[in-house]
């Protein structure tokens, strides 16, 4: 692909206008339609300011491909939680939309009833070397301050990630457990059962 065309295409993927493109890096307008239209190529230090615009790499811009995994979608989480010391598994749907490193997220149902404690949530995350996410997270119920930090590993084909949670409880207690996210219910089920497995022949 041609650099002009990748402008064009991820300008348009990130909803900018040409317009838009042009104050967030710096130039005229007229110039990203020359370098959209390929009548123009940018200098380095032009390519480099577009390219941070448009949140990829300048070697992206120049239309190679990164390799970059790509967590958009739906997926499944699960959780490792408590509540009146009693341990409870809560596994939910959510979306997740990449832009670039930074992956916002937000469920899309309770994993618990509310009874249980159970509440919407979103955040936001950041890939690091295409397998490392950390992040934060907030609960979206009014009546509910949770709110707290992910680190989770990408498994190398992308199918699901594991890590760890640690936040403010409904209590206010600081809490932490296992956290594994899925492209299936079954898939981000499986990965919890691994790691409390594993938790299991440590002790």
């Amino acid at each position: 692909m041609q650099m002009g065309e990748v402008i064009r295409q991820r300008r348009r993927d990130l909803g900018m206008s040409q317009s838009d493109l042009a104050q967030a890096a710096g130039v005229d307008a007229r110039q990203i339609r020359r370098y959209e239209t390929g009548d123009q190529q940018p200098l380095l230090t032009v390519a480099m300011a577009i390219a941070d615009a448009l949140q990829i790499s300048v070697t992206e811009l120049a239309g190679r491909p990164s390799h970059r995994v790509n967590v958009t979608g739906d997926w499944w989480a699960s959780w490792q939680t408590s509540r009146g010391g009693e341990q409870k598994i809560a596994t939910q749907p959510v979306q997740m939309r990449q832009e670039g490193d930074k992956v916002f997220i937000a469920s899309t149902r309770r994993g618990l009833s509310e009874e249980e404690g159970g509440y919407m949530w979103s955040g936001e995350l950041r890939l690091w070397d295409n397998e490392i996410l950390t992040g934060w997270y907030a609960a979206e119920d009014g009546s509910i301050r949770s709110k707290g930090t992910m680190y989770l590993v990408l498994h190398p084909h992308g199918v699901y990630m594991e890590g760890r949670w640690v936040g403010l409880g409904y209590d206010d207690s600081i809490m932490t457990g296992w956290a594994s996210m899925g492209k299936t219910s079954e898939d981000s089920e499986a990965a919890m059962t691994r790691l409390l497995k594993g938790e299991a022949s440590r002790q």
